[in-house]
């Protein structure tokens, strides 16, 4: 027969209270996806003001090829990748690009190393390709010349230009960097013509 609270022990009612702050935070705590979506956007943005100046920026909304030919962009759009969990894409390319400088003796083995990571299905960090790329792609590693991933990476280079760079240009990312510039354009001319009319007021008129 229940004898009511004040017969519990003093540990058992603390318990009890820790329980319920517990399950009181966690009702009020987002969803775990959603605050590591935000966290990441929020990281996303800032990188991005520290490498972005306003005429790169401009260059990079004018062309993809733009884009992708610096190394600035190339940040940039990472971060917006990681953000659609898609960065694989742009690591894939990277990859590529710096396979076709290794040294012969060694490219069998980076060919091997970069099919397993990305081409290869069901790889870690597997990108997305047809599956008649893909099967070129494997027959290629026979040989492990410098031109062994053109194909995928092209393919691939072609897939962030239609898809994801047109999102990248729509995104906020890319209308906070535009906006931070024009503010600080602006905030840079209006003290300049405070300076400007200040001289003339100290000076007469003259």
């Amino acid at each position: 027969m229940c004898k009511g609270l004040a017969t519990l022990p003093a540990t058992c009612l603390k318990s009890a209270k820790d329980i319920k702050h517990k399950i009181g935070f966690l009702l009020q705590k987002p969803e775990p996806q959603a605050a590591e979506q935000k966290q990441t956007k929020d990281k996303t943005a800032a990188a991005a003001k520290r490498v972005a100046p306003a005429a790169e920026v401009e260059k990079w909304k004018e062309s993809f090829s733009n884009l992708m030919n610096s190394d600035g962009g190339r940040k940039v759009f990472t971060s917006f990748l990681r953000s659609e969990f898609s960065e694989e894409n742009m690591e894939f390319w990277v990859a590529c690009q710096d396979y076709k400088k290794t040294s012969p003796s060694k490219m069998a083995a980076r060919a091997k190393l970069i099919y397993q990571q990305y081409v290869e299905a069901d790889s870690p960090n597997e990108v997305n390709l047809d599956s008649a790329t893909r099967e070129e792609t494997r027959q290629n590693l026979e040989r492990s010349g410098p031109s062994c991933f053109d194909e995928a990476q092209w393919k691939i280079y072609t897939l962030m230009e239609k898809d994801s760079y047109r999102r990248f240009l729509n995104s906020k990312l890319i209308r906070d960097l535009s906006q931070t510039h024009t503010s600080a354009a602006q905030e840079k001319k209006g003290k300049k013509n405070n300076c400007a009319e200040n001289r003339k007021a100290l000076t007469g008129g003259a």
